[in-house]
């Protein structure tokens, strides 16, 4: 980890080359969520490439651009498309945008995603709040000797989302005739969906939705000492009972469906940020 403070400094100097403004928020937009931008004041995008130290996203339906401005009167630093353990990046890599956002002054991340449900409460197209998470990613951002400058040795992971902001949210949804869970995400690293054992396992040891990303940031976010609010939209139904193959392209069609509504919820949220 003692290389990553010169590699943030680079990257977020960087960027201050091109937008000025401190953020108050990061924000990362999951798959097919990448719309929310629309709703930003928009004074520089970005391409990862231009930005030193930064991977390049290769996942479907991820842009991969920073988009820097306003959202309800908010400075925000957005990644339009997130960077995953299965595209081959190490954790280091794929989280250090979240310390760069840290290092441009950002104290809040908030964080989507689209997870298949293993809840069988949840429908398709439902949003949950994250509450808590399990990380069966067999890898940990933070391993390696600490760097104080980043962060605690051991971060300390009893409320890594904040309860405050769930509950707003959950105000919002309710006000919004948003149909919003609270739950737990637990982690894989893909990219290959489970099988129907797999799913019984992790329904087994707590978890309402598995995906594929978010874990390693909230992680790193934690370590950063910022707040965070993660929001999952179910995009699939992981029960093993009644499983069907996973259809990509479904997948990303609901999360494009369901946009709408994270983006109010998103949106009432920083307002009460402001």
């Amino acid at each position: 980890m003692l290389d990553l403070f010169d590699k943030i400094t680079e990257a977020a100097n960087a960027i201050k080359s091109k937008w000025s403004q401190k953020p108050a928020v990061g924000i990362i937009l999951g798959t097919g969520l990448g719309p929310l931008v629309e709703k930003i004041e928009v004074a520089a995008s970005i391409d990862y490439g231009e930005i030193p130290n930064f991977p390049r996203s290769t996942a479907l339906s991820h842009k991969g651009q920073l988009v820097c401005g306003t959202l309800n009167g908010l400075p925000v630093v957005a990644m339009q498309g997130r960077l995953h353990l299965y595209e081959g990046y190490p954790l280091k890599e794929i989280t250090l945008p979240v310390r760069v956002m840290k290092s441009l002054g950002a104290d809040l991340l908030v964080c989507s995603n689209a997870v298949g449900a293993l809840n069988p409460y949840y429908a398709k197209g439902d949003i949950m709040l994250i509450e808590d998470q399990i990380n069966l990613m067999g890898d940990n951002p933070l391993i390696g000797i600490n760097d104080d400058r980043l962060g605690p040795r051991f971060p300390d992971m009893c409320e890594p989302y904040s309860h405050e902001l769930i509950d707003r949210a959950l105000r919002i949804a309710r006000a919004e005739d948003i149909v919003a869970h609270k739950g737990v995400l637990v982690g894989v690293a893909g990219p290959n969906l489970e099988t129907r054992a797999e799913y019984r396992f992790l329904r087994t040891i707590g978890a309402d939705v598995v995906g594929m990303s978010t874990i390693p940031e909230v992680i790193v976010a934690v370590h950063c000492g910022m707040r965070v609010v993660g929001f999952s939209v179910i995009t699939d139904l992981c029960l093993p009972d009644a499983l069907e193959p996973a259809d990509v392209n479904e997948i990303i069609r609901v999360a494009n469906e369901a946009e709408p509504k994270l983006s109010k919820l998103v949106t009432g949220v920083l307002a009460e940020e402001a």
